[in-house]
């Protein structure tokens, strides 16, 4: 008889765990849960009460008996974990209306994974993972880790990289959400198309072939501009252009629109700046009401609300990725890891965003091939402003993460983008230890935050 799993939740306060919990109970025939634990701060420690408790009455509803641990002392729950997987936001909601109102109140994108605000969510949440890591290393040395802890692609690329552990998947909703949305789109089922995606988290494109190996990509975009685009809610639907993706032969994923069609996107980003408030000021007030909601003594199921979140889906992904990994079922999932080989066009060594067939030891990555001229350089740039990204987390530097700044596609180069980056130093001191002495001089200079909402927030 086994002795039953134990999956740790880092972030457990998180108003996405009721989705976890249901794609658990969902596959408690695959995936024998012993207990789980929930894991957040002290600042979230009421949220993790909330959710804590209500995920307890989900079990509890369920025919299986399973444990609810919550906790805020990350080390007594790694012990013996089988499965770790990390959700958390350094700094909270705040944090992230910081990193999309200093952008947007100089006239550049202010976004929770791309442009300025992506890199400096990456600065902040790098070095939190990596101190995960080396408990998992001293704790539970043969658990894995699944990420999707956003900017998750950088966040996965740091824990091979630098915390030096290859038993990490990354993983992202989007994927999914084409893959549910698509087959309706040409009224088919999921079972009766091949998909094929590669790129990087946030940054991917994918090919559809029908259940007889033919190309059908060409039909699937011919449906995008017919009818639901399978977009996550935190994207604003701005067509792309039909010929472009003709050429590419090719699906870009939702965020590329942010890249495609950049004056298109940040015009809207600076209307909503300028009056309802940026997608996390908005998401404050679904949160919100999600809360009111898990506080519900009656409540055993995820209400339909949390549909409304951006990352609607994930616990497909994440579930069905450890009941792959636990039962060696060798299922086809769209992944975060390390390349060898399946993206020519970037370094074997580097993670990227592939189909993977996810069994016991891991991925094994469907090679893809090389890419489109314009998608091979896009590829080529963004895994250079990642790489440099990373490396100013883990470092501190000052320079390299200007270099990452200055890469980046969606900031303008220039004094402007030092402004920018300068304020958000600031604005995130208590976060990011690693640069306390360029925020010291930052500070003696003189530099302040101008945007009146984020100035104020803690």
């Amino acid at each position: 008889m086994t002795k039953g799993v134990k999956i740790v939740t880092i972030g457990g306060g998180s108003s996405y765990t009721p989705e976890l919990m249901e794609g658990f109970i969902k596959r408690y025939d695959e995936l024998p849960i012993r207990e789980i634990w929930l894991v957040d701060i002290e600042a979230g420690k009421e949220k993790l009460e909330i959710v804590g408790t209500m995920a307890q009455r989900m079990w509890d509803a369920s025919p299986y008996d399973v444990k609810i641990h919550m906790t805020l002392d990350r080390r007594e729950a790694l012990k013996d974990a089988d499965f770790v997987t990390t959700q958390f936001r350094v700094g909270l909601l705040n944090a992230r209306v910081k990193d999309e109102r200093i952008p947007f109140y100089y006239g550049m994108l202010g976004q929770e994974t791309n442009g300025a605000g992506g890199m400096f969510k990456a600065f902040r949440t790098i070095p939190i993972i990596l101190q995960i890591v080396e408990d998992m290393k001293e704790l539970c040395p043969n658990a894995w880790l699944v990420n999707f802890t956003n900017p998750s692609g950088m966040v996965t690329e740091a824990v091979v990289r630098y915390g030096k552990w290859d038993r990490v998947m990354g993983l992202c909703n989007v994927p999914v959400m084409a893959t549910m949305t698509e087959p309706k789109a040409l009224g088919v089922e999921k079972e009766d198309l091949i998909y094929k995606f590669a790129g990087l988290n946030h940054f991917h494109w994918h090919k559809v072939a029908d259940d007889k190996g033919n190309d059908i990509t060409y039909k699937v975009i011919d449906a995008m501009f017919d009818k639901d685009a399978g977009l996550p809610k935190n994207i604003h639907d701005i067509p792309f252009y039909r010929e472009q993706l003709e050429q590419m032969g090719m699906i870009p994923c939702g965020y590329h629109r942010y890249y495609y069609r950049e004056e298109e996107m940040l015009t809207h980003g600076l209307e909503e700046y300028n009056g309802v408030g940026t997608r996390a000021q908005q998401v404050k007030e679904t949160e919100a009401e999600l809360f009111e909601l898990y506080k519900d003594p009656n409540l055993d199921h995820k209400p339909e609300q949390l549909q409304k979140r951006g990352g609607a889906y994930y616990s497909d992904a994440a579930c069905e990725t450890i009941a792959a990994i636990y039962g060696n079922k060798d299922t086809q999932i769209v992944v975060s890891t390390k390349n060898n080989g399946a993206v020519p066009d970037l370094p074997a060594d580097c993670v990227v965003e592939v189909t993977a067939y996810v069994g016991a030891q891991g991925a094994r990555n469907v090679a893809f091939g090389e890419l489109p001229t314009a998608e091979k350089g896009w590829l080529q740039v963004m895994k250079a402003m990642e790489l440099l990204t990373i490396e100013a987390a883990v470092t501190g530097d000052y320079g390299t993460a200007l270099q990452a700044f200055t890469i980046n596609p969606l900031i303008r180069s220039g004094e402007t983008a030092i402004k920018i980056m300068n304020e958000l130093f600031i604005a995130h001191k208590k976060h990011l230890p690693q640069f306390a002495e360029t925020i010291a001089r930052l500070e003696a200079e003189g530099v302040t935050v101008k945007d009146e909402i984020a100035k104020d927030l803690d």
